[in-house]
């Protein structure tokens, strides 16, 4: 097996099982038959996320990126429909729907239709993406904060820290063998040492001190 076509299946399952990890919220609501204790905007900005470099991934012809993020908005909806099934919230919930509705037909419009088809449109939708996904993995760090703060480390996940970990580093190796600058920006390796590791190493010295 040649070594991007392995790194190709790495992206493929510890991507999915990075967005897998949802079950446990949709788990969780299933079971209380509530969506209180649930965040609903990681779910919409995650299913964005996927529908941006889904486009990429057609436009550019990259299977991968296709398949992952077809996947991944798959679940992102699935959770997505059934906290809005659950929640007591509707009204706020369905205008953060239709207003991330709105963002992606706005999105679709301009690289669609404004602009001419060629490296500019990919390049700008790559910058885009990842521009997007770096806002994305930026949040948790509110998260590490409040743990250092309190002493609690209920607020993440470590199964998410370990699958985010594994996922960055094989899109940072499967961009850099593409040399695909906006894929590996997708999973930088200061990023990942700057929030995965700092976090994974944060919650083990909190559950040491607890």
């Amino acid at each position: 097996m040649e070594f991007l076509q392995f790194l190709s299946w790495a992206c493929i399952v510890f991507t999915v099982g990075m967005f897998s990890t949802g079950l446990t919220d949709l788990k969780k609501m299933r079971a209380s038959k509530s969506a209180d204790n649930v965040q609903f905007l990681p779910f919409l900005t995650t299913c964005l996320n996927n529908l941006g470099w889904l486009y990429y991934g057609i436009l550019k012809t990259d299977g991968t990126l296709v398949l992952v993020n077809t996947i991944g908005a798959c679940l992102q909806s699935l959770y997505i429909l059934s906290y809005c099934h659950y929640t007591n919230d509707k009204r706020r919930v369905t205008s953060q729907t239709l207003l991330a509705g709105g963002v992606v037909c706005g999105g679709w419009l301009y690289f669609s239709v404004l602009l001419p088809q060629g490296e500019s449109q990919l390049a700008q939708l790559g910058l885009t993406c990842s521009l997007f996904t770096i806002s994305m993995y930026l949040s948790p760090l509110a998260d590490l904060m409040e743990i250092v703060r309190t002493g609690s480390v209920e607020r993440l996940s470590f199964s998410l820290t370990v699958a985010t970990f594994l996922t960055s580093t094989s899109w940072t190796l499967y961009g850099l063998q593409l040399q695909d600058y906006y894929i590996m920006i997708l999973s930088s390796a200061v990023r990942l040492d700057g929030e995965c590791r700092c976090t994974a190493i944060s919650r083990f010295q909190t559950r040491q001190a607890l």
